[in-house]
């Protein structure tokens, strides 16, 4: 199954691009793409309890199963003043 990760703020500049297409197996959730992608790009891991996700553009949990066509986005905390 193909799917896109969409990265956004920091976590595009730890990673050097805001989208990639990734393949994956069957029963795949958000938390295994980002532990896969945290595994390519160990900068990531540290931000793992701190972000959001989406699946196609609906906040979702890292156990949500994600299927062939989906996009996947994680987003970090923002502060601002």
């Amino acid at each position: 199954m193909r799917v896109t990760v969409r990265l956004f703020a920091r976590l595009r500049e730890i990673a050097g691009t805001a989208e990639m297409n990734r393949v994956i197996g069957p029963g795949a959730t958000i938390g295994a793409v980002w532990r896969e992608l945290a595994g390519e790009f160990p900068a990531l891991a540290g931000y793992e309890r701190s972000i959001s996700t989406a699946l196609n553009a609906d906040y979702a949990r890292m156990d949500a199963e994600v299927h062939d066509g989906d996009e996947i986005a994680f987003l970090p905390p923002v502060s601002g003043g």
